[in-house]
């Protein structure tokens, strides 16, 4: 289990491409990033090369995020687009040498319902998939809860490996997000465990207040010890929104000689 500093939460006291260089000394190897293509680069590989360190995940494009879109793949109108989408993205995770590959959901448009959308998705999925395999990526949809995110389409793991299990290609998998999933369904251990085989990237940060482990109500020591016992061989992303300075957080959970390879943490933990 390897952690990944997420850089478009943490480290949010620095300039976007400054944070490679803080992450770097802070101990970090692998980070991941929204979306790079919103960013130069050239300045972005620069930094990555300059720093060590691997970006192993991005979103490829969502529309608007930050007037509230969050992606279109459930949307029945917009299947171009999202093909469109994973085709951009596959040449910059190539120059940038990422693996992995989210694709955020979406709302579920007006006048569609639930099975449309659903069928949307798989669909995109499966034209999408052979795309993905030759590049030798992997390309996730990310569960989201609906508190925060009204109307989105994925907000339950069942539903996300049910869609990963028909689409039934190595190179699509689901993201596991244990923040989302706290509010959404709860039972993150048993959840990761039954489900391991269909996860391809974990993303944590505790609830309530999207902050560092131990600021919440979720026992990450648990929850971690569970991860690594269940056979996961991925990136553990951080992504969450520090409570103060990045690095005092960082300190309070995770020492630096865990943070490029990860376990144990916080203490004593139970398997």
């Amino acid at each position: 289990m390897r952690f990944a500093a997420n850089l478009s939460l943490m480290f949010g006291e620095y300039e976007v491409m400054d944070r490679f260089r803080h992450a770097a000394e802070a101990g970090f190897r692998h980070v991941e990033l929204l979306f790079p293509f919103h960013y130069d680069l050239d300045q972005v590989e620069r930094e990555l090369r300059a720093h060590q360190l691997d970006m192993v995940l991005f979103d490829t494009d969502a529309g608007d995020f930050a007037g509230g879109e969050r992606g279109y793949l459930c949307d029945p109108r917009q299947k171009e687009r999202f093909y469109r989408s994973v085709q951009d993205a596959i040449p910059i995770a190539q120059r940038l040498g990422t693996k992995l590959l989210n694709a955020l959901a979406g709302k579920v448009p007006p006048g569609v319902s639930f099975e449309q959308a659903r069928a949307t998705v798989v669909e995109n999925l499966k034209r999408a998939a052979p795309l993905v395999e030759d590049a030798g990526i992997v390309l996730m949809s990310e569960g989201l809860n609906t508190v925060q995110n009204p109307g989105y389409f994925l907000s339950s793991t069942r539903v996300g490996v049910e869609i990963v299990e028909e689409v039934n290609s190595p190179a699509v998998k689901y993201q596991y997000d244990a923040y989302h999933m706290q509010i959404m369904e709860g039972n993150l251990i048993d959840t990761i465990r039954q489900n391991v085989e269909h996860i391809g990237h974990i993303q944590i940060a505790d609830v309530p207040g999207r902050h560092e482990p131990g600021t919440g109500e979720i026992n990450y020591p648990n929850v971690l010890a569970a991860i690594d016992a269940s056979g996961y061989e991925g990136y553990v992303g951080l992504e969450y929104v520090p409570a103060d300075a990045t690095v005092a957080g960082l300190d309070a959970w995770l020492p630096r000689e865990r943070r490029a390879h990860g376990f144990p943490v916080l203490g004593d933990v139970v398997p």
